[in-house]
Formats: C-alpha cells, structure tokens, sequence
C-alpha cells in the first residue's frame, strides 16, 4: 500500500490528468476521424469531427446506459451513433422524425408528403475546395422547411436506394442518410435508428487531412462549424 500511495504521489498530476481524459471523452465530448465519404461534401475522409456528448444525454462513461435526458435530436443535426444494426460507430444527418412518414423517389426527399426542395444545382460553390476530394455528380441544396444543407447525388448511377418507402417513424426512433445520397449506408439500409444507440451530436471540424494526398492538412478545415 505504501508503494501504491507512493507512486500517486509522484505522478499525481499525471493521474489526475488521464483520469479526466478518460471521463471527458466518455461522457462529456469526444473527437473521432471520419474514413469514409458517406457524409460528402459537408465530411470529407480525413476530417476530424468533435462530438457533443452531452447534447441528448447524460450517460455513463463508455457504456450505452442514460442517465438522463438532456435534449432531444432535431431534424438537421449531424449525430453519433452506435448502429446494432451495422456493428460499428456511425455519422448521419438525422431527416426524419418520430411521427413523420418518410419516402424518398428518385432521390428526392418527401417528408407527410411534402416534397423537399433543391436549388443552387451543380454550383461550384457548393463543391470541396481541393480537386482531390470532388467526386462525379451535382452538388445541391436541400431544404426541409427553414433547414438547409448541401448534399451529392450521382445521376447516371443507378443507386438501388434512391426509392425508400413510405415509412411511418415510431417513437423515439429517426431516420438518418448520409449526404452523399448514393453513397451512403445509412437508414435506407440499415433500418431506422433507436434513441437509445445516439451518443452524441457532431458539431464541428477539429482538423483535416487529405487521405488521398498522403495526409497533407487541409488547413482550410480546420475548426469548422459543421452546418
């Protein structure tokens, strides 16, 4: 014992420090590189993203189990879940809510069977700064009511989940897609996504780097607000 307390009592900073850590990211907010393009052009591979794990829950460190509720998700924001369905980590843009009836022809959105509306189409403006990150197809705007977002489609790929639905959302479950429509596993695939698997609200880009240019920083990125 008297080497145990010792050795706190040389390194205690230290231990103090890694103890915070350890509770900081499993409770209080986290930061996880993204690997795919599911998420483009607002996400890019090689983004760093930092997670709000206090945005709906209070949950103990590094497990699945709420405390309590401390806000619920809204339609536009960009979460952090742990897909039972799919067995990993996962980052979406939540489109529908509990309640709503969802269907989606030809790619266009339809949330109580009003139809989303796209402007601002194949502007350069809405494309990734760097060539290397471009993929082939039109650039757009959605917007759902006063939210609006950029997303990708590819037209002349013949996405077999472009159609989805209708689909009623039951209680404390959302659907969620990726922002680049045809190139995204998300809800159309997976399911609808329990409430009790979001872990957190991803509200921002801590740092990038260009995976496809042996990591060369996307500087441009940095600390960007994640809309």
């Amino acid at each position: 014992m008297k080497k145990l307390a010792s050795i706190f009592n040389n390194n205690r900073m230290f231990i103090l420090f890694i103890s915070f850590l350890f509770i900081f990211r499993g409770a209080i907010a986290d930061w996880h590189p993204v690997p795919t393009g599911s998420m483009k052009p607002t996400i890019l591979e090689g983004d760093v993203i930092w997670e709000n794990k206090l945005a709906y829950d209070l949950q103990i460190p590094f497990t699945d189990i709420s405390l309590a509720r401390l806000g619920e998700p809204k339609r536009g924001d960009i979460i952090v879940f742990t897909s039972e369905a799919a067995k990993k980590r996962m980052i979406k843009r939540l489109i529908g809510l509990p309640g709503e009836t969802i269907e989606i022809k030809k790619n266009q959105l339809y949330i109580n069977g009003q139809p989303a509306e796209y402007t601002k189409l194949r502007d350069p403006a809405l494309e990734p700064l760097r060539k290397s990150d471009k993929e082939e197809g039109i650039y757009a705007l959605e917007s759902v009511g006063s939210l609006t977002h950029v997303l990708q489609v590819k037209p002349n790929y013949n996405n077999p989940l472009q159609n989805y639905g209708p689909i009623v959302i039951p209680k404390d479950h959302y659907f969620v897609m990726g922002d680049n429509r045809d190139n995204s596993a998300d809800s159309r695939y997976y399911g609808l996504i329990p409430r009790t698997e979001i872990r957190g609200h991803a509200t921002r880009i801590l740092l990038s780097l260009n995976t496809k240019e042996n990591y060369k920083p996307r500087s441009e990125r940095f600390f960007e607000v994640l809309k």
